[in-house]
């Protein structure tokens, strides 16, 4: 694994930690799919269905972490959380897309939640 899958993958991690921290249940990480991949398909204390875009980022020098959510790649995101519905079985309904922002400090990471994002 090359320097930037590690800080991908410690990423995720720090997302998924800050999630159930926040009440949220991981359903499943890196589902994948033939149209793409989400990186994090969770449920809120209600048992709303989300999918979560993890963006880790060392610098801003080319942008945000959430500036990289264009309005196709928010279209393909919809898509694969219907797509992962389908394949489970599991309703959903209103679709719900949140970004998470993942900048590595000292001592660990800090995590920067987007809820309901928008195209």
């Amino acid at each position: 694994m090359n320097q930037q899958q590690l800080l991908g993958a410690r990423g995720e991690q720090a997302a998924a930690d800050y999630l159930c921290a926040h009440g949220y249940r991981i359903l499943e990480r890196n589902w994948r799919c033939k149209i793409g991949e989400l990186d994090l398909i969770v449920a809120d204390a209600n048992d709303f269905v989300l999918a979560v875009e993890v963006k880790t980022r060392s610098t801003n020098n080319f942008g945000t972490g959430f500036d990289a959510i264009t309005p196709s790649k928010y279209r393909r995101l919809q898509r694969l959380l219907l797509a992962w519905g389908k394949t489970r079985g599991r309703y959903v309904g209103r679709l719900r897309i949140d970004v998470i922002e993942v900048y590595p400090q000292s001592g660990g990471y800090r995590c920067q939640h987007h809820e309901q994002v928008a195209s």
